[in-house]
């Protein structure tokens, strides 16, 4: 009797073991729904879920998986078709006639149609209030429905970088139906929104009925690591299965047996910027001073141990066309220069200011605590606030409540316009409060130029004009790290800022 039942149970066993091989073997990777992913990122997203009102870098980031435009960025900086298929422009370049992709589904499970491109382009650009979250949109005159599949929309002036400018997650392309954008995400991307959890997670979930290639991960959380102290034990413990944006001192932490570290720089102007209606900021020696004052080697050195890329206007090295490497240089560090050019302004006996700083950005914290010692050498007394991202987004960043802060700028748009347009007098971006006259001219006349090569040249020029103008002091374009659990593969760079985890794959 026992014999027999062995007998049983091992036949059992082994239908079991073969049944689970060939669920192991003929399982198709990007349809299997227990795949997942456990992403840190540094701090919370925006309230708002509607793309046509994020403004955070980092909220943008990670929706750039939930959200699309009628055109998107590839890897490689390249603009390619998204929900609409293909396009094409009329010879005075104000008309651009799109083509609706066939098939394509809000994650709700309705249709794409032309009403809701309409209806998306419309309100992106804020055709009727005239204050979009990307200024360059106000040059859209009209977004008319020619048919069913098609939408043309009209410019009031020519502009090659249009495209460039839809290609983001604020120019999405959302349901007319939803009456909720803010509270209720919907999108055509290769993930859905599922869920959020203040200050602990965010969650998205495959989207199965991607027009495109499907992703191979089912399950994303995206969970909130704000303590920089804590990263490498977070990934280690096996917490987070991925950070992004790691200090040099947090990836050296890391054991390189269970994960790959991915290298590249951040795509974003990182700078000690200046509140010019505040005094001494709006003197010019004074900013001038300030540069000379500084030791980007020194500041690279201790922020990331060398690594970064020095900058000395605001673009940075993968806008190559508009790029001066030259002037990372324009400001050699000179402590006497320094001390002159605050005597001629006045200030020989220095003076007092605050550097509010976002705290959960270690290297800006790092670059503070640097700035603070050098600037201390010419007389200038820096006193660094640590703030909260909530807080440094709506105080400093759009309330303009600040001395001067530590931070990095990234590039909304794959585009010279979109670094430089901020340093418009009236751009609502603006939050420096830099004044030029002659700068608002030389940036208008780029903006209009249709020539590519001369309106990279009046770019060009602006980007100069800031250097010489020292309208920021300009340090570095931050190293970026990226660690990855070895358990998966596939994770790709962009020249902005973005985390795609549709490249993303389980490793063999």
């Amino acid at each position: 009797m026992k014999k027999s039942m062995t007998r049983v149970l091992a036949v059992l066993l082994s239908v079991l073991s073969l049944a689970v091989a060939l669920c192991g073997c003929t399982g198709d990777k990007k349809g299997n729904s227990n795949t997942s992913i456990t992403i840190g990122i540094a701090q919370d997203i925006e309230e708002t879920l509607d793309p046509h009102n994020m403004v955070a870098a980092g909220t943008k980031e990670i929706f750039f998986n939930v959200f699309e435009g009628l055109v998107k960025p590839d890897s490689d900086g390249n603009i390619i078709p998204a929900v609409a298929s293909d396009y094409t422009v009329s010879e005075d370049g104000l008309t651009y006639t799109f083509t609706i992709r066939e098939g394509v589904k809000f994650h709700d499970g309705t249709l794409v149609t032309a009403e809701d491109v309409q209806y998306s382009m419309s309100k992106c650009a804020d055709i009727e209030g005239g204050n979009p979250m990307i200024p360059a949109l106000l040059n859209i005159a009209s977004v008319d429905i020619v048919d069913d599949a098609t939408v043309n929309i009209v410019l009031k002036e020519a502009d090659n970088d249009f495209l460039a400018n839809i290609a983001t997650v604020p120019a999405a392309i959302i349901p007319k139906h939803n009456d909720d954008p803010s509270g209720n995400a919907i999108g055509t991307g290769p993930y859905k929104y599922v869920s959020r959890a203040p200050l602990e997670n965010v969650v998205f979930e495959r989207n199965d009925d991607y027009w495109g290639e499907k992703p191979e991960i089912a399950h994303v959380t995206f969970k909130i690591c704000s303590s920089a102290d804590t990263i490498s034990m977070e990934l280690e413990g096996g917490s987070i299965d991925m950070m992004a944006h790691l200090t040099n001192a947090q990836k050296m932490q890391i054991n390189t047996e269970n994960f790959e570290i991915y290298s590249g720089t951040m795509n974003l102007v990182q700078a000690l910027y200046l509140n010019h209606n505040v005094e001494p900021f709006d003197n010019e020696d004074v900013r001038k001073a300030m540069c000379y004052a500084i030791d980007k080697d020194a500041i690279l050195g201790f922020v990331s141990d060398g690594d970064g890329v020095k900058i000395g206007s605001s673009m940075y090295p993968n806008f190559r066309k508009y790029y001066d490497a030259s002037l990372a240089d324009a400001y050699p560090h000179d402590v006497e220069k320094a001390k002159e050019l605050l005597k001629k302004a006045g200030y020989e006996n220095g003076f007092s200011f605050d550097i509010t700083v976002p705290s959960n950005y270690t290297q800006h914290v790092d670059t503070a605590t640097v700035l603070k010692e050098q600037l201390a050498e010419v007389g200038i007394t820096a006193n660094i606030k640590l703030v909260d991202w909530d807080t440094w987004l709506s105080d400093t960043y759009i309330g303009r409540n600040y001395d001067a802060t530590v931070t990095g700028v990234d590039a909304a748009q794959l585009t010279a316009s979109s670094l430089l347009a901020r340093f418009v007098s009236d751009a609502g971006n603006n939050f420096t409060n830099y004044n030029n006259p002659k700068y608002d001219e030389k940036y208008k006349a780029a903006f209009e130029e249709l020539d590519d090569a001369k309106r990279t040249t009046l770019f060009k020029e602006c980007v100069q004009m800031l250097s010489d103008d020292a309208a920021n002091v300009y340090i570095q374009d931050l190293p970026e790290f990226v660690a990855l659990n070895k358990k998966y593969t596939g994770y790709e760079f962009y020249p902005m800022y973005v985390i795609d985890v549709a490249k993303i794959k389980m490793a063999e």
